[in-house]
């Protein structure tokens, strides 16, 4: 038993090995060049295997590429959540269990789409994995953290074909280049199992990829050399890195509100138009406190500025469960509100219990006096400097929701988040690298505001133009280029990524209709 244990993980040593170097290729420890090699092992190694063996390969890859990249998931279950530590890491481990099941899917087609067929792994592979990354960001409410692209955030050159492809252009060529080098390393097993394999059709492809990937980066570098259109406005986001545990504690609930006073005056030397505090900032339900909201919408009449900031808002109300919102609140320059938006996409589990009629034992991990419920309108804060759109934390990892809000216009995407969830993990430095991706794709600046970081600025060619640390308390003033174009991603969404996926279903067709 124990030989076959040994020979067993022997089998899914290239599986791990790849799923290893790429969670490498993540935030923190950012190896992002290690993605265009990462997956060799296990391509190459999926040749010879079953269907069986191919799944439990991407299985095995999957498990190990999302926990080195999820892992920081505990701390929140942990810390805040009441959960011990074993059991913690039991549930991260089940999440990357249901996410490995798309990697698990990809090897099983990938294994038999190149045995099946005389197309090169340079083509197979990126069309695959597209389309199941895709997939993965709509199923079961879709968790598209960790998508392959994110890894080359900090590669300006290669990553501004965004505003047409989406985030998923970018896998597709991480992908490429990897089954390209697959393909090297099989020229001579699919020449052995296949006398006709075309040869020149390999080396056709691989001429091709480097011709796409030169036009990539040529059309990165005339975007980035691009004068961007828009007029300058000066933005403060103000990080008051509040103790989550104490945030609604009703003794310190003062203090809360004169620490973002108190950083908000002296932003005011820089004579911001904006001022942003981030996610669920106010420690009180904003328009249902009376005496709070009103202290700050005085305190917004004297700074000049707008005021943006995050608060829990009270719907309705009824004996013994209240109905809230976690919403978005703007105040004009004479304190009164002039804009609001409800969170759209909600955690679940966070911020509401899925199917909770079935899943009645389970309550949330965030304590509350009730659900949060979504939002139904993408709406835009208009002002004198532009109109923006508003995104809240999770929200802004989905692309396809952050464009809903600028198809009909638009000048400055801004966050606002509550990272401390995370700790001194790698989650925070994850969750900003995926707003690069989020202002390229629209072409927007982007503005993020975290209670205990990051914080900082983007613009719209995705360079990161200033950023705080973690726990720090600090204000940021930045003066922003507003950018009111409408990219093709903006304007027509993900059709390369639903290209991808008509052709992974007639590859699969062809396959096993032949079979």
């Amino acid at each position: 038993m124990e030989n076959s244990f040994y020979k067993k993980l022997l089998t899914l040593f290239p599986a791990l090995a790849s799923g290893i170097l790429i969670a490498l290729a993540f935030p923190v420890a950012g190896l992002s060049v290690l993605a265009w090699v990462a997956f060799v092992p296990l391509l190459v190694s999926l040749w010879p295997k079953s269907p069986k063996e191919a799944f439990g390969s991407g299985f095995a890859f999957g498990v190990v590429y999302f926990f080195g990249t999820l892992y920081w998931i505990y701390h929140s279950m942990t810390y805040y959540g009441g959960v011990s530590f074993v059991a913690s890491i039991c549930l991260v481990l089940f999440l990357c269990s249901y996410l490995a099941l798309f990697p698990a899917v990809f090897a099983l087609l990938f294994a038999r789409v190149c045995r099946g067929t005389k197309l090169p792994a340079l083509f197979i592979a990126p069309v695959l994995w597209v389309t199941l990354e895709f997939a993965r960001s709509y199923v079961l409410t879709g968790f598209p953290w960790s998508s392959i692209g994110y890894s080359q955030y900090r590669v300006l050159p290669l990553i501004q074909i965004a505003d047409i492809s989406g985030i998923y252009g970018v896998s597709f060529l991480v992908l490429a280049v990897n089954g390209a080098l697959a393909d090297l390393l099989l020229v001579r097993k699919r020449l052995s199992t296949m006398p006709l394999f075309p040869l020149s059709l390999t080396f056709v492809g691989i001429a091709s990829l480097l011709l796409l990937i030169a036009a990539t980066l040529g059309y990165g570098m005339f975007r980035l050399s691009e004068q961007r259109p828009g007029a300058p406005v000066t933005i403060s986001v103000v990080q008051g890195n509040i103790e989550q545990d104490r945030k609604w504690e009703p003794a310190f609930q003062n203090e809360v509100v004169d620490i973002y006073e108190k950083l908000s005056r002296n932003a005011l030397s820089a004579r911001p138009a904006l001022l942003v505090w981030p996610e669920t900032a106010v420690p009180f339900y904003f328009g249902y406190d009376q005496r709070n909201s009103d202290r700050l919408m005085q305190f917004q009449k004297d700074t000049g500025s707008y005021l943006l900031f995050g608060s829990v808002l009270v719907k309705s109300r009824a004996k013994d469960r209240a109905e809230l919102t976690n919403s978005v609140v703007m105040l004009d320059k004479e304190g009164k509100k002039s804009f609001s938006y409800d969170k759209i996409h909600l955690v679940p589990f966070g911020e509401y219990v899925p199917l909770r009629r079935v899943l009645f034992f389970v309550d949330k991990l965030v304590e509350g006096i009730g659900d949060y419920v979504p939002g139904r309108q993408y709406n835009r804060a208009e002002t004198e400097f532009g109109s923006f759109g508003a995104v809240v934390c999770y929200e802004v990892i989905f692309p396809g929701l952050v464009r809903k809000f600028f198809t009909h216009g638009g000048d400055i995407i801004v966050t606002i988040t509550n990272d401390a969830w995370f700790g001194r993990t790698a989650g925070p430095y994850q969750h900003f690298s995926m707003a690069v991706f989020r202002a390229i794709e629209n072409r927007k600046p982007l503005v993020r505001a975290a209670n205990t970081g990051i914080s900082g600025f983007i613009d719209s060619n995705g360079r990161i133009r200033a950023a705080t640390g973690l726990f720090t308390r600090q204000v940021l003033t930045e003066n922003v280029i507003t950018d009111s174009t409408r990219t093709f991603y903006t304007r027509y969404g993900d059709l390369f990524s639903y290209l991808c996926i008509i052709i992974s279903i007639v590859m699969a067709i062809d396959i096993y209709s032949r079979r």
